[in-house]
């Protein structure tokens, strides 16, 4: 787990290339929407590189929600397509996800050659601007 900053904030970055399933186990009981995403996008696309940001405090949500995610999925799985065919799979794969407990989902997914001539970080999301009374 990673602490990253956001304009005096503080919040987890789970870089997860390569979990046992006793880390996904426990990981899902600490955070189970968040640990059936990494499950299934594991699952699914073997990726090489994965992260998965919980940004539920950036909105008007209770404490502790699991509604706001972004992920990054670098996958051989997606050579030769769209970017919009690439974001379908994953939204297809967290189908379930979408339509009981995530209300957001903001999506990256590269291919390893795209990864690794890339800076390698995850950007930031802009603070929301619908939640906290702005």
């Amino acid at each position: 787990m990673i602490l990253q900053s956001y304009p005096g904030i503080l919040f987890r970055c789970l870089r997860l290339p390569l979990l046992s399933s006793h880390h996904i186990s426990r990981m899902a009981l600490d955070s189970p929407v968040q640990g059936k995403i990494q499950e299934k996008l594991q699952e699914q696309f073997q990726p090489s590189h994965l992260e998965i940001v919980n940004e539920s405090f950036m909105h008007n949500v209770p404490k502790g929600s699991e509604t706001h995610f972004k992920v990054l999925v670098v996958s051989d799985k997606f050579k030769d397509l769209s970017l919009i065919k690439r974001h379908r799979l994953v939204h297809e794969v967290l189908k379930e996800e979408l339509q009981e407990h995530v209300h957001a989902l903001s999506v990256v997914a590269k291919t390893p050659e795209q990864w690794s001539s890339s800076a390698q970080v995850m950007e930031q999301s802009p603070a929301c601007r619908g939640g906290f009374g702005k």
